[in-house]
C-alpha cells in the first residue's frame, strides 16, 4: 500500500487498524488546525509587513522640518502635523503588533493542539498516515 509520499510501505509499516469515526474526527480536525495555521502565518506575515511600512513612515517624519503632511486613511488624504501623523503611526503600530501577538499565541496553540493528535494518530496508525507538511 503506497503512503502519502507515494512510497511503498513495506507489510510491517502497514496498518491494518480500521478507520474508526474518532479517528476521522482527529483527522479532520489535524486539517481544520493545518489550514487555520497557514491563514495565521499569512497574516502575521502582512501585518509585519505592514510595520514595516509603518515604521518607515514614522522615520520619514522625524526628518521632516515642522511641515504639515498628508495622512492616507483608505482611500481618503487628510492633512495634518508631523506630531499628529507620528501619534497616529505610534497608535497604528502598536494595534497592529497587538493582533501579532494574538495571532503567535494562537499559532503556539495550533502547533500544540496538533502535536496531541499526531501522537495520537501515528500510535494508531503508525507509518500508514502521514500528517507532515511537504
Amino acid at each position: 500500500m503506497p503512503n502519502a509520499d507515494g512510497m511503498i510501505l513495506s507489510k510491517e509499516e502497514e496498518s491494518d487498524a480500521e478507520v474508526r469515526r474518532e479517528d476521522q474526527d482527529r483527522i479532520n480536525e489535524f486539517g481544520r488546525l493545518n489550514a487555520r495555521l497557514h491563514e495565521v502565518r499569512d497574516e502575521v506575515y502582512k501585518l509585519k509587513n505592514l510595520l514595516d511600512k509603518i515604521e518607515d513612515a514614522s522615520t520619514e517624519l522625524m526628518m521632516g522640518n515642522g511641515d504639515r503632511v498628508m495622512l492616507k486613511l483608505g482611500e481618503a488624504m487628510f492633512e495634518a502635523t508631523e506630531d499628529e501623523a507620528t501619534e497616529f503611526c505610534e497608535a497604528e503600530a502598536e494595534r497592529h503588533q497587538v493582533t501579532i501577538d494574538k495571532l503567535s499565541e494562537e499559532e503556539v496553540d495550533i502547533i500544540d493542539r496538533q502535536s496531541g493528535l499526531k501522537k495520537i494518530l501515528y500510535g494508531r496508525f503508525g507509518k500508514s498516515i502521514n500528517l507532515e507538511e511537504k
